[in-house]
């Protein structure tokens, strides 16, 4: 390996305790403001108790189908070429796309006002579920954006 350069090593993380589920832990982590995790697993689980009693289907699954939903498969970064910036389409690595859809659904409940968050969440997280809802739309906006900018697809580095 050459001088200076190490890879870095991912960190695991744990599964939460209720669902003993890794990615219910992340999605708590995304949820967490200030270093407050017992707050966020408290929106959590409340959020996903919430969704349980409403769709009487297993809150993990239908958690993870939402985030699925809400995950894009192609995404624009600019690349500038001769003096012009052109969006060039790439497709999302899955990593990024549980990240980008979790926040997403995140962001959407956190913008409302007037109820509980663990209330938006869990109407986000249901809208999402059914293929509708703020999350789903962005989804469906950085795709049309990707497909209008497809012409330069030529110019992604791999």
């Amino acid at each position: 390996m050459a001088r200076g350069i190490t890879k870095y090593k991912k960190r695991e993380i744990k599964p939460d305790l209720k669902y003993n589920d890794v990615r219910v832990a992340k999605f708590i982590n995304y949820v967490m403001i200030g270093g407050k995790k017992n707050t966020a697993e408290k929106i959590t689980y409340d959020a996903l108790e919430k969704i349980k009693e409403e769709t009487k289907k297993d809150p993990v699954q239908v958690l993870e189908q939402a985030i699925k939903n809400a995950s894009p498969f192609l995404e624009v970064k600019p690349i500038r070429i001769g003096g012009a910036t052109y969006q060039v389409p790439y497709e999302v690595l899955p990593n990024r796309q549980f990240t980008m859809g979790a926040k997403w659904i995140i962001d959407a409940a956190f913008k409302k006002q007037g109820k509980s968050m663990s209330e938006f969440l869990k109407e986000e997280i249901i809208d999402a579920y059914n293929n509708q809802g703020t999350a789903v739309k962005k989804k469906l906006e950085l795709h049309r954006l990707a497909e209008s900018n497809k012409a330069f697809a030529h110019y992604a580095r791999f």
